[in-house]
């Protein structure tokens, strides 16, 4: 059985351009998916957030229209709220993550607002990245990265493919011209190369120990990716 962490944002906000507080949280489904597929696997789960908050869950990500109708929605309530490890997180700065075999980071636009720059999540992601341990990061998840940055400056998975929400899902949702920047233009700009797949289809990139999800759509198999990775 190996032991995996999920480090979840602990916003329930993203301030966009205009000051404004828009209400988010994690995305539903890139949670109960991945944590389903792990402990059917016999895994065990831990989830971390900043300061140890209870996350929040994005509100959108519950409704009919995010998850192919009524009955997908109240699945997906049912199995968020079986979720015990969701109502005591560990707090972030206690976690060492080289005690797990695996790091998942769950997207949402709550990692817009506090994961980007957690200093506390970047020394996780490179002391997990040094340490060989599997990363499994999906849609807005990616954001944490961007915190993740060495002392001389550069960041730790320059030179890294991944697959993160696109520019073109940003738009398509309506927020591309309010947020006060764009996750694949920043991660770009961190020297990683962003592999765009077609707007909300399944796509997962991996090089190396870490694993990444463009959307959604992708967390399922962004899990299963990361469970070939387990040593």
């Amino acid at each position: 059985m190996a032991n995996i962490l999920f480090v979840i944002t602990g916003a329930d906000h993203w301030t966009l351009t205009d000051g404004t507080a828009h209400p988010t949280g994690f995305w539903a489904e890139e949670v109960v998916t991945p944590y389903q597929t792990f402990t059917a696997a016999g895994h065990r789960v831990t989830v971390a957030t900043p300061g140890g908050v209870v996350p929040t869950v994005d509100q959108v990500s519950l409704t009919p229209e995010s998850n192919g109708g009524q009955d997908g929605a109240d699945a997906v309530r049912d199995a968020l709220a079986a979720i015990t490890e969701l109502h005591h997180p560990r707090e972030l700065a206690d976690v060492d993550p080289t005690d797990f075999d695996a790091v998942f980071y769950p997207g949402g636009h709550g990692p817009m607002e506090d994961l980007a720059v957690d200093t506390d999540s970047g020394a996780l992601l490179i002391r997990a990245l040094d340490h060989g341990t599997p990363l499994g990061v999906v849609c807005h998840g990616p954001a944490a990265l961007l915190a993740a940055t060495r002392p001389d400056g550069a960041n730790a998975f320059d030179g890294y493919r991944v697959a993160a929400f696109t520019n073109t899902e940003e738009a398509q949702v309506g927020f591309a011209d309010k947020a006060p920047w764009l996750l694949q233009d920043r991660l770009t700009d961190a020297g990683l190369t962003v592999q765009t797949g077609e707007p909300w289809a399944p796509n997962v990139v991996t090089d190396r120990t870490l694993v990444t999800g463009q959307n959604p759509a992708s967390s399922g198999l962004a899990a299963a990716q990361l469970l070939t990775l387990l040593r």
